[in-house]
């Protein structure tokens, strides 16, 4: 996934990591004397335990991590962590509360001269390409001020480099709760959400941000994309539509259309085909009859032969005692029959409800979207004749339409296809022959694909076996 950068991070200094340079020697000088007292002071059994020793140090870092962070790339968290002692240390004798030094502690938690210490570190690491830190303290930065935007977007980008998604999001979440505007954070956050499957989040972000940056193109693509590619094809096309009616004649998003009522056609007819089949093989309970009136006729047929045997033979007990096991297995199939033909005229009764208009209704449906799809790719080719996609796309919709027209043909019975065999095939011929122009134009643009010289190949074979065939060619719509 793209991953923010900006090349203003550096500019972005007033002091600090690039004003170090501009420390002359005696400047440098200072601010390591004044660590090294610092550092010495902490260590003093007396000293450690007085507000003043931990307030100085404080501000001897916070200074160093603004203005010589060179000396300590860590001053930010010292400094920080050396006023939060003091505030621990500095209690009011009377009251117990916070002391003088304390309260003024406590505001340098939070003012600004801390918060520059925090940035300055931060873009500091960040330079050093140690990202984790860098993250670490750019997110304190924005914790100390939390309304500042830079502080935020910052953060953002540090957290993605170090490969913390989840720091990554929420500060970005507050860059754009603060009132930032860069189209970049807020399609970052998306793809952010999006690859963690997060489908309701990146689209609420991309909501956040059509609203605050109405004119985005960037946002309604992505948006169009994460709905077609987790099936919510309905709002995607609305949103496509909304697209082309400020951009007629943006391609693309026609294209997108287009592709949208093509896959449903194509999964429709992968359906249709197997509804079909199923019906043809019919339900399991009309075989079991059949088979059970073989047994029944078989049986009945036993019964005679042996019958007549017992005239001629009445003494015979085996005769006797044979008849009275095929009469039991009359009576057995004769109930099975009687069963299974209730069985079978209630799923007749069904398929006649149930498949068959389900099979109806899907016709429809995909004729429907066939329609829709290629109105699409033809409002393509008026913007750009020679485009490749939409030209191989139409043809290849008239050739899958074709084959579906002729599967028809192939499950006639000859009594069937007597009656109107060749009508059928000259529809499957007139689909067939539409798609030659868009396969030829297709080849005139681009001659060395494989996929659309295997299809033209073989749709003038087919072709030409109707011609043979002296098959009249129907084209429709």
């Amino acid at each position: 996934m793209k991953r923010l950068s900006f090349f203003l991070l550096a500019g972005f200094l007033s002091v600090g990591a690039y004003a170090q340079q501009g420390l002359d020697a005696l400047t440098e000088k200072t601010f390591q004397a004044e660590k090294e007292k610092s550092d010495k002071a902490i260590t003093d059994e007396k000293a450690s335990v007085k507000p003043k020793t931990w307030m100085d140090r404080a501000k001897t870092y916070e200074s160093i991590a603004t203005q010589a962070i060179k000396l300590d790339s860590n001053a930010a968290n010292v400094a920080y962590e050396a006023y939060k002692k003091v505030i621990e240390l500095d209690k009011d004798k009377k009251t117990g509360g916070p002391g003088k030094m304390a309260k003024e502690a406590e505001e340098a938690l939070k003012g600004q001269a801390l918060f520059q210490a925090f940035m300055n570190s931060g873009i500091y690491k960040y330079q050093a390409k140690n990202f984790k830190d860098a993250s670490a303290l750019m997110t304190r930065a924005g914790e100390i001020n939390p309304k500042d935007t830079t502080a935020a977007l910052y953060a953002g980008i540090f957290s993605q480099n170090a490969e913390n998604k989840d720091a990554a999001k929420a500060n970005f979440e507050r860059y754009i709760a603060n009132g930032g505007k860069d189209v970049s954070v807020y399609t970052t956050l998306v793809s952010l959400y999006y690859q963690d499957k997060e489908i309701e989040k990146a689209l609420a972000t991309i909501d956040k941000g059509v609203a605050s940056l109405p004119n985005s193109k960037d946002l309604s693509t992505q948006k169009v994309s994460i709905l077609v590619s987790t099936g919510k094809e309905d709002e995607a096309v609305a949103g496509l539509k909304e697209l082309i009616a400020k951009e007629p004649n943006n391609v693309q998003n026609l294209l997108t259309v287009a592709s949208i009522y093509d896959n449903r056609v194509i999964k429709g007819s992968d359906e249709l085909n197997k509804l079909e089949s199923s019906a043809k093989k019919g339900p399991n309970a009309a075989k079991q009859l059949e088979e059970e009136k073989t047994v029944l006729k078989e049986s009945q047929a036993e019964l005679a032969r042996l019958t007549a045997r017992q005239k001629r033979e009445p003494k015979n007990v085996d005769v006797k005692n044979q008849i009275t096991r095929v009469k039991q297995m009359i009576t057995e199939a004769q109930g099975k029959v009687a069963n299974l033909e209730k069985e079978v005229q209630a799923q007749a009764g069904q398929a006649n409800s149930g498949s068959e208009q389900k099979i109806a209704d899907l016709k429809k449906q995909i004729d429907s979207d066939r329609a829709v799809a290629r109105e699409y790719y033809g409002k393509v080719l008026q913007v750009d004749p020679n485009h490749y996609d939409a030209n191989f796309n139409l043809g290849a919709s008239y050739f899958n339409e074709a084959i579906q027209v002729r599967r028809v043909v192939e499950s006639m019975d000859m009594k069937d296809y007597q009656t109107r065999g060749k009508e059928v095939e000259g529809l499957a011929c007139g689909k067939f022959k539409q798609a030659l122009p868009y396969f030829k134009k297709a080849k005139t643009i681009k001659d060395n694909e494989q996929d659309l010289n295997d299809n033209l190949t073989n749709l003038e074979n087919v072709l030409k076996q109707f011609e043979e065939k002296k098959v009249a060619c129907v084209e429709s719509k």
